[in-house]
């Protein structure tokens, strides 16, 4: 598995929706890049900014924020723990 060094944080993306509220199915050019994930594993922090995410946390994060990562056929983020605006 992915070990995040310092501030960094290695995020699963929630899937995008593929269906409307009123049951109109989405094409994949039509799709928003998701803005939600859970947390997998965090890094040990700088000295003067400890990590306040941990593992298993459910965040918002910014549209374009962190570094798309594929491992095994998986798509996962790893960003900044300042990318992250809110747990959930």
């Amino acid at each position: 598995m992915i070990k995040p060094l310092a501030d960094r944080v290695l995020v699963e993306p929630k899937e995008a929706e593929t269906k409307t509220a009123a049951g109109l199915y989405i094409p994949d050019t039509a799709k928003e890049k998701p803005q939600q994930g859970t947390v997998l594993a965090v890094g040990p922090g700088k000295k003067d900014e400890p990590m306040e995410v941990k593992a298993g946390d459910v965040v918002l994060y910014g549209k374009y924020a962190g570094t798309e990562v594929t491992v095994d056929d998986k798509k996962y983020l790893i960003m900044k723990q300042s990318d992250i605006f809110a747990i959930l």
